[in-house]
């Protein structure tokens, strides 16, 4: 597997990355048998770059994501997921998002907190709300 380093902040990660938005289902879930599969094969080909977010398959993404990578070193992938900029009426609202992401994955931290959907009105919530500071 090909590897990319963004030199601004000094990490590496493969060239290729993981989205969590379309795994398999069965019967209006995740078909946990099989996207376990299907992360363990990307994982064994190299793949370091998994990425989910909070509304993805109904809000099941982010417990799975975190449940199927627990096997392996938390130290030796990156994790993204998003901030869902709807959801937000004030500042501390984005800490205690977090805090309830990171609770759903089962992790300590994430690697990428990225801003999900942004258009202009998104855009202007964020400025409004400091969320970048």
């Amino acid at each position: 597997m090909e590897k990319r380093t963004f030199e601004n902040i000094g990490v590496e990660t493969s060239l290729l990355g993981y989205g969590c938005m379309r795994f398999p289902e069965k019967d209006g879930k995740i078909d946990e048998e099989r996207a376990q599969e299907l992360i363990d094969r990307a994982y064994e080909g190299g793949v370091r770059y998994f990425d989910t977010a909070y509304p993805y398959h109904g809000g099941q993404s982010e417990p799975f994501i975190g449940k199927a990578l627990k096997k392996y070193d938390r130290s030796s992938y990156l994790l993204a997921t998003k901030l869902p900029i709807w959801e937000k009426e004030k500042i501390s609202d984005t800490e205690e998002f977090i805090n309830k992401q990171l609770e759903r994955m089962g992790v300590d931290y994430v690697d990428f907190y990225l801003l999900h959907a942004i258009d202009e009105d998104k855009w202007n919530t964020v400025q409004e709300l400091g969320i970048i500071d």
